[in-house]
């Protein structure tokens, strides 16, 4: 549920009619889902490898750092505070405020319902890892139930499918817009690592945190693969194109008003899920780095009751507080993507950095990675300006991480002098 969770945010009720519009075929448009959930699939195996190898509290964080160095994993982590996952749920807050103002008709500010849901799911992770797990298995399953909802409306198509197989391309300048059309793909596939930052809280992370990687992004691949053929069955790649929002288009037609109604239901569901994820998973991150000397020391306490990194927690909430409220989380959803998948592909490598030859799955790690920076190289090309502000507050981490670690040493030093002297 947690690495579902994890991946499946609003982006498949949306990004389909994306893909659509630089792909006029249906073997095309599958093609491309069905080749993200591929790449996916070949990160979920790279990341159960790293947590069998570095089953340690922070996940992704505890690779870069015993792979590369500490520099390259404070980056990360400070990436991910203030532009990845901070970023990322703001504006995921903000949708369901707007969703949640469209169905009550509530006549409140839309940064009042998004601040209150922050504080909300931040209260309900602090009181535990269970109490945090659960909701979000909860969520998950309202969230599937939702899905299972715009997949079940396929049989008020049957008779009059608008899907069709031929032609099986479309015209020149195919590679070049397929790329185009992986970099939303992606983004929608992306979020199985997160999983991994609580690999140092499970009993048998080698064994529970590979099954569920593996089995969790295959579930994903079946539920967007569906996804998109009862789109393209209801709409055909024409109709998926000339609309901004298939999944109420599809639901409109199989069950008019109504249905458009229950599935934007099911979009603040599943946004409440994302949300719900990143703040049980992320946190773990910044803990790990106050754990190393690299933070704020209070942000490694952990709550003798409920033995979660409170603080860190309420960090992660309150960052992504500040930035619903600023109003500029669209343009770091901007570059989030650039900054991620930089991150991806050096996690990949570590795999040989720990492993050499030995690698379990050498030949899917190295497409990994090299997938990885194909979509960073095209981000980069696609939006120059906003992937230079995420690089620009990403190296602003050099000289935080050069800070940190001289007041490391400079407290061990005080300590060694310390126990000299008694």
């Amino acid at each position: 549920m947690i690495v579902m969770g994890g991946i499946i945010g609003s982006g498949i009720f949306i990004n389909p009619y994306v893909v659509a519009r630089q792909l006029h075929s249906t073997p095309l448009i599958l093609g491309a889902w069905i080749a993200g959930g591929v790449i996916a699939l070949l990160g979920a195996f790279v990341y159960a490898e790293l947590a069998a190898i570095r089953p340690e509290a922070g996940g992704q964080y505890a690779y870069l750092r015993d792979a590369y160095h500490p520099a390259a994993a404070f980056m990360y982590g400070w990436a991910l505070l203030l532009v990845v996952q901070s970023g990322g749920m703001a504006a995921v807050a903000v949708t369901f405020a707007r969703y949640a103002i469209e169905l009550t008709g509530l006549q409140v500010p839309e940064w009042t319902i998004a601040t209150a849901t922050l504080i909300a799911l931040t209260l309900i992770n602090c009181l535990g890892v269970r109490s945090g797990s659960n909701t979000q298995s909860l969520l998950m399953i309202l969230k599937l139930l939702a899905i299972a909802m715009l997949l079940g409306s396929a049989v008020m198509f049957l008779g009059r499918s608008q899907m069709a197989m031929h032609p099986l391309f479309d015209g020149g300048g195919l590679l070049g817009r397929f790329a185009a059309a992986m970099t939303p793909v992606m983004f929608a596939y992306g979020g199985w690592q997160t999983a991994t930052f609580m690999s140092g809280e499970l009993k048998r992370p080698g064994r529970d945190l590979a099954i569920g990687l593996v089995a969790g992004v295959l579930g994903v691949i079946a539920i967007y693969v569906a996804v998109n053929v009862v789109c393209l069955m209801a709409l055909g790649t024409n109709g998926l194109a000339a609309t901004t929002t298939p999944a109420s288009s599809v639901m409109r037609l199989a069950f008019g008003p109504r249905g458009a109604q229950l599935i934007a239901l099911g979009i603040a569901i599943s946004t409440l899920g994302f949300l719900s994820q990143g703040m049980l998973t992320a946190p773990r991150v910044y803990y790990a780095m106050a754990n190393d000397k690299l933070f704020f020391n209070a942000v490694a306490r952990v709550h003798p009751t409920t033995r979660v990194p409170i603080i860190a927690i309420a960090l992660q909430g309150a960052a992504a507080i500040v930035i619903a409220l600023s109003g500029t989380y669209e343009q770091i959803l901007g570059y989030v993507v650039s900054t991620d998948f930089l991150f991806f592909g050096l996690t990949g490598l570590a795999v040989f950095r720990f492993r050499g030859r030995a690698a379990a799955h050498p030949i899917g790690t190295v497409v990994f990675v090299i997938a990885c920076w194909a979509v960073v190289a095209g981000t980069v090309v696609a939006a120059p300006v906003n992937s230079a502000i995420g690089y620009g507050i990403l190296m602003a981490g050099l000289p935080a991480y050069w800070y940190w670690r001289k007041r490391s040493r400079s407290f061990s030093g005080e300590l060694r002098r310390g126990h000299s002297t008694r």
